[in-house]
């Protein structure tokens, strides 16, 4: 006999277990998550950074939307889940375009000088810096406190999270989605796909159209600090052609290739090559050479062809809702998102601007 619930979120990373949370105001939710624990994936493995001027207008706006939850995480925390950090932009003359589109509508965003760049990060190369913008607002989110002050709040309100459960087949009959899994059979009118790299999978699954979502690998490692250091108080500083990115990480950098490799679902592992390309691009950028890497990783985000996420009833299939596609944007969209799935589950208007919410509909990436 199949366990039943209003709503079966699959995915319990923080698009799924924070949209559970919200969700579980007004149904009985519970969510599936493949793993032995939330978060495994894409999640656990972010470069965890509120950054205001990322992405493209729709998700600058949720980006805006979701940055007083982060400041007064009511229900999920009891203080803020940001801290101070600052982001960086550096470009050589080959990358000067790529910053002023950067620049282009971005808010609270300024122009700094090579020397007043290299101020801020001292083992910048001068000749590596023609220009550089610098964002102080951005902020580093604590990852984990956000995930599980969403899983408390949705145990809190009587919603479940079932581990270990990755789901193997989906059916409808009579308005109910029933879903197998090694847990069991679970059954509801109203499934949220929010399984990340996997969501077209599952569509599949379910004999939904899929949307077209490409999982791209993205890679990092960790190197010490350079000698002579104290990187503590430096911002995340990056190349403005996305060629790489460095973070302070517990007094060391985590540096990134900024890789988008296209992938199959799978649990990401980083490639030696491209970790060793993308090190030597920000050698290159830098006064110190990479001397010893202390742990490599990589990640998969996921998107569509437009680079927005998809968040919304598929218009063909009942009760079949898409909460995908983030990229690597979806941290930091985490509240906004979660807020639109809950006002759309329970048929409510959202908060949202209706261009917004119009931008992330599904229908717009279905194949005629």
């Amino acid at each position: 006999m199949s366990q039943t619930s209003d709503i079966i979120i699959i995915g319990g990373g923080i698009a799924g277990i924070g949209a559970g949370a919200r969700i579980a105001a007004d149904a009985k939710v519970t969510v599936l998550e493949s793993e032995e624990a939330i978060g495994y994936h894409a999640t656990g493995r972010s470069a965890a950074i509120y950054i205001r001027n990322y992405g493209n207008d729709t998700l600058r706006a949720l980006n805006a939307a979701s940055e007083p939850v982060f400041r007064e995480p009511e229900g999920i925390s009891e203080e803020s889940v940001l801290s101070p950090r600052g982001l960086l932009y550096v470009a050589t003359e080959e990358h000067i375009g790529a910053l002023d589109k950067i620049l282009q509508g971005a808010t609270g965003m300024e122009s700094l000088s090579p020397d007043e760049a290299i101020t801020r990060v001292p083992i910048l190369k001068r000749e590596s810096v023609a220009a550089a913008a610098i964002e102080e607002g951005a902020q580093d989110i604590d990852v984990d406190r956000l995930l599980q002050g969403f899983a408390k709040m949705l145990r809190h309100r009587g919603g479940s999270i079932v581990n270990k459960a990755p789901v193997s087949a989906i059916s409808r009959a009579k308005g109910t989605w029933t879903l197998e899994t090694p847990q069991g059979s679970f059954s509801a009118p109203v499934i949220v796909n929010a399984a990340g790299a996997w969501a077209d999978e599952i569509a599949r699954l379910a004999g939904v159209q899929p949307l077209g979502l490409t999982p791209m690998r993205r890679s990092a490692v960790i190197l010490p600090a350079p000698d002579g250091h104290d990187v503590t108080g430096w911002p995340l500083f990056g190349c403005a052609g996305e060629g790489w990115y460095a973070k302070p990480d517990a007094g060391k950098l985590m540096v990134s290739p900024a890789d988008e490799d296209p992938s199959e679902p799978f649990d990401a592992w980083p490639d030696d090559m491209v970790l060793a390309e993308g090190l030597h691009r920000f050698e290159q950028a830098v006064t110190v050479p990479v001397t010893r890497i202390e742990r490599s990783w990589a990640g998969l985000r996921s998107f569509f062809p437009d680079r927005t996420p998809a968040v919304g009833f598929a218009p063909d299939a009942e009760g079949f809702f898409w909460l995908a596609g983030q990229g690597g944007y979806g941290v930091q969209t985490s509240p906004a998102l979660s807020a639109l799935a809950a006002d759309l589950c329970a048929g409510r208007t959202s908060a949202l601007p209706q261009t917004v919410v119009q931008a992330l509909a599904p229908n717009r990436l279905i194949k005629s």
